[in-house]
């Protein structure tokens, strides 16, 4: 094997990249990327890097690429996949053979159907060029329309309204943060954001969304309006699945991988936003993950396996927001619980802990000040990797030390 490609420069395609190094690999390793930075950070994109101009946050500079001998090629979209000649062909016509070939394509934000497409009021957030943009709005007495309660569009929220704006947070569903946290630390959230200002609509049926030149509006099915001067569309992600469809890949809520990342073709790899694969903890059921965290490890795994390592994923899902002072940490999986029970800490952090039902812990999901909860979520992911069935009585204490569990 002498040569490796990976499309997509972001978190993911970089820490292959790199890891592809550090396991000995000396071949030639090619990452090519869309836009024209070098792979940088999404998180802070909606925290720390809208609230002040700032470069992207780079996972590494150039020179360290240039050091690593790995070739980048920004601002270069892959327009296909040819599997039987096992090359890849760049816009401006170029192809790149490839020996082994990874996918670490992400995820695009949802549109919102009907929406001007290109508006200057409308606006979605993935890139550092989208946070540039959003940042000009976001300040004292203008009016900011959030359209999507989840991590993105809470952690948008809390951003504009430090910044001074005003926010209006518009969801479709009953509640804050339907996908994969407890209605309890929900509600936390609701209320710390109306605390600070945020006016939050919830069970909202949407007809349209309207540039009208000077302003855009959010019109309702019963016929009310929520004008603002910018609207921001948080409602989820699509995963980039284009060129493995073209190319015959088997697709499955994402690219579909087996265990060690590998797609329906044995020299082609997918990783990160992009594919669904099985999780060993939950019975094989096949997920796809929107996380930094997953991004980081499938890198590693992928890493491996691209050079003759037959790994599978074995890592725990974990997922953070960061919305003012308050940090939420969630660890595994809490659909199909069967039982949940709740550790209060100091400063009204809480953890709930939320068990199968065999007493199986298989997720963890804590809220509070900073870090908090953070020591104890790490070693809830270090219980549920165990398949322990720890005593309800315990978790519930918080004079029990929860590594004590872990040595149980």
């Amino acid at each position: 094997m002498t040569h490796i490609v990976i499309v997509g420069a972001g978190e993911c395609g970089a820490r292959v990249a790199f890891a592809l190094r550090e396991k000995g690999f000396d071949g030639e390793v090619t990452l090519i990327g869309a836009e024209p930075h070098l792979p940088y950070e999404r998180p802070p994109l909606s925290k720390d890097g809208l609230a002040a101009p700032m470069p992207p946050k780079y996972v590494a500079a150039a020179e360290r690429y240039q050091e690593a001998g790995i070739s980048v090629l920004t601002d270069t979209p892959v327009d296909k996949i040819d599997r039987e000649g096992k090359a890849v062909r760049l816009s401006d016509g170029r192809s790149i053979r490839y020996d082994r070939l990874l996918l670490a394509t992400g995820a695009r934000p949802r549109a919102f159907p009907g929406a001007a497409e290109n508006s200057e009021r409308i606006r979605m957030l993935r890139t550092h060029a989208d946070a540039l943009s959003i940042r000009q709005a976001l300040a004292p007495g203008r009016k900011i329309a959030v359209i999507g309660g989840g991590f993105i569009g809470l952690e948008l929220a809390a951003t504009a309204r430090k910044l001074g704006a005003e926010v209006t947070l518009v969801e479709g569903m009953p509640r804050l943060l339907t996908r994969g946290v407890p209605e309890e630390i929900a509600t936390v959230v609701a209320e710390r954001h109306r605390h600070e200002g945020v006016e939050i609509i919830c069970s909202a049926k949407i007809a349209a969304l309207e540039d009208g030149g000077c302003e855009a509006r959010v019109l309702f099915a019963d016929g009310g309006s929520v004008s603002a001067d910018l609207v921001v569309v948080g409602i989820g992600a699509i995963p980039n699945t284009e060129l493995a469809e073209a190319a015959g890949l088997a697709i499955d809520n994402g690219i579909a991988v087996d265990e060690t990342l590998r797609t329906s073709d044995p020299y082609i790899y997918a990783a990160g936003d992009c594919c669904s694969f099985p999780l060993s903890h939950y019975g094989g059921r096949r997920v796809r993950l929107e996380a930094w965290r997953n991004a980081q490890d499938q890198g590693t795994l992928v890493a491996a396996n691209l050079i003759g390592g037959t790994e599978p994923v074995s890592s725990v899902p974990w997922f953070w927001s960061d919305q003012y002072d308050l940090t939420l940490q969630i660890a595994g999986l809490a659909d199909g619980a069967a039982a949940t029970v709740r550790r209060d800490m100091e400063e009204g952090a809480f953890i709930l802990f939320h068990l199968d039902d065999e007493g199986r812990l298989i997720a963890a999901s804590g809220i509070g000040p900073g870090n908090a909860v953070a020591r104890d979520i790490r070693l809830a992911e270090m219980l549920i990797a165990a398949s322990s069935r720890p005593d309800r009585q315990a978790l519930a204490s918080p004079d029990i030390k929860l590594r004590k569990l872990l040595a149980a």
